[in-house]
């Protein structure tokens, strides 16, 4: 309705628990039902939302066979929290959350890493990159100047990371994001990333760090950020335009920096990956709407 935001619509569409069971249905049979023990068996449909198998003889719902199968929450909530975490741009907080949703933090912190999983399950499914693709790696942690006097890290300016968590990343330019926590960033680490998701013959282009065992397979180009030298653009023979730069892949990091000071403040090394995986769904569906995304997110789910 006019003036209502999207949010309230939203909930007003899941104001029972029938309505969000009835929704996720739509998003996993599509108006088939199929049994998760036997695809091919004939289903019997039973009370309160159930199903039998008759070949199995078992009986299931649609939860059954999906992350939410033991989950003591109600699918109503469920819904409604993965609707907030991909509606607010910023994402949201387990506090936040939990304000919404009336639960304890507690529940609120599993909900939103169980969702940051089927974000996982969601950025599994690209294809390879192609084309232009830039490289870089980027930093997670606290700027050593901040840190009180008896907690500096001594000699950890530039590429060494003996105080934050390495994450590298590829770009294809006007496409999509990966990106990956790694352990270190020798070429040995980085090189096999590449390779496993960048077409072969595609330009990579590079921030002037050596990425020793690309070369044949692809054309590297690099600028020099360390002699202040930021990219340039040339036209070829042929009349094409090329551009040697990381602006866009360095764009995409200071994105990811400020959402993860501006909602989370602080992320543990255990959890990184699943935060750079949230990161990397938001800016791979940068151009869905809010339902398009929510629904995305539901059909990996299912």
């Amino acid at each position: 309705m006019k003036g209502e935001s999207l949010y309230t619509v939203f909930s007003k569409a899941l104001s029972s628990e029938k309505k969000a069971i009835k929704y996720f249905e739509k998003m996993r049979w599509d108006g088939k039902v199929v049994s998760p023990f036997d695809a091919t068996s004939k289903v019997y449909k039973c009370g309160n939302g159930k199903y039998k198998c008759k070949n199995t003889g078992k009986y299931f719902d649609v939860k059954t066979g999906t992350p939410f199968a033991n989950t003591k929450l109600p699918m109503k909530k469920w819904l409604l929290a993965i609707f907030l975490f991909q509606a607010d741009n910023g994402s949201i907080s387990s506090c936040q959350l939990a304000r919404f949703l009336e639960i304890t933090q507690k529940s609120a912190w599993y909900m939103l890493m169980k969702i940051r999983e089927f974000t996982t399950k969601a950025n599994a499914n690209s294809s390879k990159l192609s084309g232009e693709v830039e490289i870089d790696e980027t930093f997670v942690g606290g700027k050593n100047g901040n840190r009180h006097k008896d907690k500096k890290v001594e000699k950890c300016q530039g590429r060494s990371y003996k105080d934050k968590v390495p994450v590298f990343g590829i770009l294809e330019r006007g496409g999509k994001l990966i990106a990956k926590v790694v352990p270190n960033t020798q070429a040995r680490t980085l090189v096999p990333i590449v390779k496993k998701n960048v077409e072969v013959g595609s330009t990579v282009y590079t921030d002037g760090w050596s990425y020793k065992g690309l070369e044949g397979k692809y054309e590297q180009l690099s600028v020099d950020h360390g002699k202040h030298f930021y990219g340039e653009t040339y036209v070829t023979d042929d009349g094409e335009i090329i551009v040697v730069s990381t602006n866009g892949i360095e764009n995409a990091w200071s994105l990811f920096k400020r959402r993860l000071k501006g909602t989370y403040i602080r992320v543990s090394k255990k959890h990184l990956q699943k935060y750079v995986d949230e990161f990397v769904f938001r800016f791979n569906t940068r151009n869905f709407t809010d339902s398009q995304r929510f629904d995305l997110l539901l059909r990996n789910i299912a």
